[in-house]
């Protein structure tokens, strides 16, 4: 993994491989908004929670996310070295703000948001539990104990409008940070003819869009609604 081209290419995979995770927990996200009693969104965490191979599967995501974060500090000062006058890349998706040539910068933001996301959600949900309650949910006519982990993260929408602002912020610079990197990790790993090229910026935007707005829709609408 010494070559620039080899940290690129693993960077690539790793990076398809969190945009898989982000679209599953989108998925699963939009629940909160789906249904306002909380029994599906409860039942999804609880099935995420206790499920072997999500428990076995969440190390590896971890993993990635390091890989993914280091690696890009790593190629971005190669490059800096390499070519300190920076070039044209030719990217147009979502121009002008030109992803491409503020991946770092898009990177270290979602990173930020990502951490406040951390402390806010995941670290109580399972290490400290702070106000997590238990709640009984029909599941196949029976009724099944979990944590209510919708009346904790709807709870802390409903509470801070600025969390909910900055959450938004953060599903924006997420999408704009796949906006380019879901194109350029499939250009990295082979499809990089320019007929692939413009078809996968294309597909790019449309990703782009679906990722930031469907994150952003769930803290609007606690902000209306409630």
């Amino acid at each position: 993994m010494k070559s620039s081209i080899g940290k690129k290419f693993f960077m690539s995979v790793t990076g398809l491989f969190l945009i898989t995770f982000i679209f599953v927990h989108l998925s699963l996200n939009l629940l909160l908004i789906v249904d306002d009693s909380g029994d599906l969104f409860n039942m999804a965490a609880h099935f995420m929670a206790t499920n072997p191979a999500i428990k076995i599967m969440e190390p590896v995501l971890a993993l990635g996310f390091l890989v993914h974060i280091i690696w890009s500090f790593v190629i971005t000062l190669e490059n800096k070295k390499a070519r300190p006058i920076s070039y044209n890349s030719g990217d147009k998706v979502l121009s002008p703000i030109a992803p491409s040539k503020n991946m770092l910068i898009l990177g270290g933001m979602v990173l930020v948001f990502l951490v406040m996301h951390i402390a806010n959600f995941w670290w109580k949900f399972k290490i400290s539990h702070v106000g997590l309650s238990e709640v009984h949910v029909m599941q196949g006519g029976v009724s099944v104990e979990m944590e209510n982990a919708y009346a904790l993260v709807a709870g802390f929408f409903k509470a801070s409008p600025l969390y909910c602002i900055i959450y938004m912020v953060g599903a924006a610079l997420l999408g704009l940070h796949i906006s380019h990197g879901f194109w350029s990790a499939l250009q990295t790993i082979g499809w990089n003819n320019q007929i692939w090229r413009k078809r996968l910026e294309v597909v790019a935007r449309i990703l782009a869009w679906v990722i930031a707005v469907g994150f952003a829709i769930i803290p609007l609408y606690f902000m209306i609604k409630f």
